[in-house]
């Protein structure tokens, strides 16, 4: 295991670190880990169905410059063992494990869509365990929306299957010629680690995901302003997994939060952004809190 965490924190390439793996109540969780071994960590919550090789190599390697960050494989998917949650609440309640078991007492939090949804939950159950939060291309429990993900997905993974395209083509990117490159360059980017490759999610787990995505969207709403830490909002302006209104709704629901709309851009928006997004990030990060700029931003 030394050996292991030695490669970690010298390795400065999220394609070429090792998948590690760490046991959370008896279940092995799978997770990858890499920047330097000082200050806050940053913890990665992924979206519906990802594993390990759906996170951006290009926001992972740029953040992990000055960061620690680990990004994760919720039980029942990819690397970790169990079964899929059924509610956001549980993969919640397995990250504050995870966290503790990594011997955290404080940690930042990314989260994309699913992973946004579980990233709340948690920093609003254990008040001071999460620094500063950054939440891109999700919404809140009972947002607008949230619970016709699957409806609206369905017909766009049928239609990549049969136009031979990764159904995020259709999903995360706009059709116009900036989404559709976008696109292309975002998945390339996700094909760069060539050998020990995570394992996709099993059709029973992406379906027990979806059943978690959608109860959430039925769950009575969250007290966000309960949330006092400093919260980013990121999205693309035509959302059309979760809408983008949702993120305009948490952000008036969050004091002081700062929101970020990139133009011409969907539910991937920090993907087609990535450079912008890193920037934007690494500023948020850094900043005290009487430093950071609320309200919204369009790029």
């Amino acid at each position: 295991m030394s050996n292991i965490a030695s490669v970690a924190q010298t390795t400065t390439r999220y394609s070429e670190v090792p998948n590690l793996s760490i046991s959370i109540d008896g279940v092995p969780i799978a997770y990858r880990e890499l920047g330097p071994r000082k200050g806050v960590p940053i913890i990665f919550l992924n979206h519906w169905g990802a594993v390990l090789d759906n996170f951006d190599p290009r926001i992972v390697d740029a953040l992990a410059r000055d960061h620690r960050v680990i990004a994760i494989d919720y039980r029942g998917i990819g690397g970790s063992g169990g079964e899929a949650p059924l509610t956001v609440a549980e993969m919640a309640d397995d990250t504050i494990k995870l966290i503790r078991a990594m011997g955290f007492d404080t940690v930042d939090l990314i989260g994309f869509s699913l992973g946004g949804f579980v990233a709340q939950d948690l920093a609003l159950k254990v008040p001071g365990l999460v620094r500063k939060l950054i939440l891109a291309g999700t919404g809140p429990a009972g947002g607008k929306g949230i619970d016709r993900v699957g409806r609206v997905s369905w017909p766009l993974i049928l239609k990549g299957l049969l136009t031979l395209r990764d159904p995020k083509t259709y999903l995360f990117f706009t059709s116009t010629r900036n989404g559709r490159e976008a696109a292309k360059a975002f998945l390339n980017r996700l094909k760069e680690r060539k050998t020990d490759r995570d394992k996709g999610p099993t059709p029973t787990a992406f379906l027990r995901q979806l059943k978690a995505i959608t109860a959430w969207g039925r769950q009575a709403p969250q007290d966000l302003g309960a949330l006092r830490i400093p919260v980013l909002i990121a999205n693309g302006d035509n959302d059309i997994m979760v809408p983008t209104a949702n993120c305009r709704d948490m952000a008036k629901r969050i004091e002081d939060a700062e929101l970020v709309i990139y133009p011409d851009a969907g539910h991937g928006g920090i993907f087609q952004n990535h450079s912008e997004f890193t920037r934007t990030a690494l500023t948020f990060l850094a900043a005290s809190r009487r430093d950071h700029h609320t309200g919204e931003q369009a790029l």
